[in-house]
Parts: structure tokens; sequence; C-alpha cells
């Protein structure tokens, strides 16, 4: 492990000893599950240098940086005359036909995902794109004498795959369930 000393810019902004370009501030987020552990390093503030694709983080206030690889989901690339973005070829309107099948995402392959609630009450579901149903909590119903627990917490249903995704406890992340 080695630490660094960073410096500050002209404009008071810290700067990365590798490239000399300007750090971007990111505060600490959420808690993440990261192949299904829990990754507290999420929730601490760091420094992040999108050329080089590194992030600094203090070490207990001390003024002193470890510098850490930025994953590939929070890699932003800067862009310059010579890395222009990438072009994107217009969508094609679809219309929306009962007779086309929609790619359906085996349940094996679908990690717990953040869904939220939309306007209308509905979310894309992660399995097949269709639009669920967001389904409140509710009492403890019987059904044929016998108490159903299935609504008793909030959930979203799926009309067209019939997935059921129901909130991991503690968390803000959906997971698939049978039922």
């Amino acid at each position: 492990m080695t630490v660094t000393k960073l410096k500050l810019n002209s404009n008071k902004k810290l700067i990365c000893p590798q490239c000399n370009g300007e750090l971007r501030f990111v505060e600490g987020g959420a808690v993440r599950v990261v192949n299904g552990k829990v990754d507290m390093d999420a929730t601490l503030p760091r420094h992040v240098c999108d050329r080089c694709g590194v992030f600094y983080r203090e070490l207990l206030g001390s003024g002193y940086y470890d510098v850490f690889d930025l994953p590939k989901e929070d890699r932003k690339l800067t862009r310059t005359p010579l890395n222009p973005p990438p072009t994107v070829a217009p969508k094609k309107i679809v219309p929306n036909i009962p007779s086309i099948k929609k790619r359906v995402i085996s349940t094996g392959d679908i990690p717990p995902t953040i869904l939220k609630r939309e306007a209308d009450g509905k979310c894309p579901c992660p399995r097949c794109g269709d639009r669920m149903n967001f389904v409140e909590a509710g009492p403890v119903q019987i059904v044929n004498g016998v108490p159903d627990f299935s609504n008793t917490i909030d959930h979203f249903v799926c009309p067209y795959c019939k997935s059921v995704f129901r909130k991991i406890v503690g968390t803000d992340y959906f997971q698939w369930s049978e039922k």
C-alpha cells in the first residue's frame, strides 16, 4: 500500500500526480452489493481521475491518499477531439405488436437490482423489458382456510413473463422470486 500527498492547483482543486489533471470529487454513496457481498467502500468519498482510471481516498483525515483502480462501471471517458463520443444510430420505431416474442432472460442471470416506480406506478422488467406493476403491501389474507402471506410486502409483478421481484430486506435491491 502506497500513500501519496496530493497537491493543489491554482483553483484550489486537487490534481492527479500521474497526469496533473484536476480530480473530480465524488461523495460517498449508498451501500452496494457486489458479487453477493456488501461493499462498504462505496459509502466513502473519493477523488477520481477519469484520465488515468484511478481514484484516491484519504486515510483518516491525514492529508495522505491511497490510490485504487477505478471499477469499469464507474469509468467516464474524457472526450477530446482525438477521442470523440461514439455515434449512435437512430432507433427504429417498432409498433407494439403482440405477436412479437420478447427475449426473456433466465432467472439465474438476473442480479439483485434497484427498481424504482415511475410516475405511472410501473417500472421496466429486468427479465423481459415489459412494464411491471407495483403491488403495495396489504394485510394477511385467508385463502381456502390457509393464511396467504404473499402480498404482505411491496413487490413488482410482470404481466408478460409472470416474474415477481421482491425486496431484499434492509436494502433497496429487488430480487426475482418464484411467487
